[in-house]
């Protein structure tokens, strides 16, 4: 079975929306819902509620988020309160919930929006991203390191069902790695399998399972996906064609006021992990510790780059979306970049404010 066939099958986006959401009742809700620009008659803005999809926990991978809402950035930008909608296992993909108009705006990826995009002709489109590169790794333990993916051959590997396993194949497809040499395993993802020694290597996050093992006293060892033929940008921001259309300044309102948090949580990691572990993560036990760590490794190897340091953050190349496409194109969805992102609205926001720059 190629990966095209395979992706088309495992597509979690596709099948949760797929019979689900008829796109004329969704463009409905979607333009019903909110201010417009209209709306703020010239004057100060007032955009309500803003809704805003996780695609995870309330860990430290939104430190972002926590500082534009605890700062006031989102209030001084015109939203009078914030949603943030948390997601993870089990939760409603960020796709469903902003076709829906259940969130203005929601974190995914090309991989999560692409699927919907080719097979439901989903009016969805990239605005921005917080991670350059994505964060998945295959984990090992230090005494059976697997760091290239030809050492995955032979290898007993513990992927979650949904898009992970879709992710998992599609690695092993661009390395040419014969699938049958490898023994999948199902789990969860909670790594103590490989702990265990039920599995040789466990799919993760370089910011999240890499650190509960190393801060358990385990030596690891990463395979990264995007240093190994799949460099896709993830914690991409996400909304529609029609938001863009009617609440255009609203959404550059977002991308102002996040821009601004994500500054704050570059600058201060310590914060950001107080803010997910005493504020908005408080009912999940987070570990101080292991939340600094987290966001220390993802600001400085997934959100900030040379190409943020030289265009801001949010910003995606040319370049970087062109390899994006490729890696798409490789999944079976052959689309061209504006069917796929719209940077525009973050350059002007970058026009309008170059401070933020």
């Amino acid at each position: 079975m190629s990966l095209s066939t395979r992706l088309r099958a495992r597509s979690t986006s596709a099948r949760i929306l797929a019979g689900t959401l008829a796109l004329s009742g969704v463009l409905l809700v979607t333009a019903c819902g909110g201010s417009t620009e209209a709306d703020t008659g010239g004057g100060t803005a007032d955009y309500g509620t803003l809704d805003l999809n996780l695609s995870w926990i309330k860990n430290a991978e939104f430190a972002g988020e926590y500082f534009a809402d605890a700062s006031g950035y989102y209030k001084e930008a015109g939203f009078s309160d914030v949603n943030l909608i948390a997601g993870g296992p089990g939760g409603t993909s960020t796709e469903t919930m902003v076709l829906s108009g259940g969130a203005l705006v929601g974190t995914s990826s090309p991989m999560g929006v692409a699927p919907v995009i080719a097979e439901e002709d989903a009016p969805l489109k990239i605005i921005g991203t917080t991670y350059q590169k994505n964060p998945f790794v295959i984990i090992s333990l230090d005494g059976n390191p697997i760091t290239t993916p030809a050492e995955l051959a032979g290898q007993r590997i513990g992927v979650q069902a949904g898009v992970n396993e879709t992710l998992f194949d599609a690695l092993l497809e661009v390395n040419g790695i014969d699938p049958g040499s490898v023994e999948k395993v199902p789990v969860q993802y909670d790594p103590q399998p490989l702990v265990n020694g039920d599995v040789d290597g466990f799919f993760g996050y370089l910011t999240n399972e890499v650190l509960t093992l190393e801060q358990a006293g385990h030596a690891t060892a990463v395979l990264p996906f995007a240093d190994n033929g799949l460099p896709f940008i993830a914690e991409s921001f996400v909304t529609t064609d029609e938001a863009i259309e009617t609440r255009r300044e609203e959404l550059k309102a977002f991308l102002r006021a996040t821009l601004r948090g994500w500054q704050d949580a570059v600058a201060d990691p310590e914060e950001s992990a107080r803010l997910a572990v005493e504020v908005y993560g408080s009912d999940l036990n987070l570990d101080m510790a292991k939340e600094i760590r987290q966001a220390e490794e993802q600001n400085t190897k997934l959100v900030v780059s040379a190409e943020t340091d030289a265009n801001g953050l949010f910003t995606v190349s040319d370049e970087l979306i062109q390899e994006n496409l490729s890696i798409l194109k490789l999944a079976g969805y052959d689309l061209e970049a504006e069917e796929v992102f719209d940077m525009s609205l973050l350059a002007e926001v970058y026009e309008e404010n170059p401070e933020l720059k």
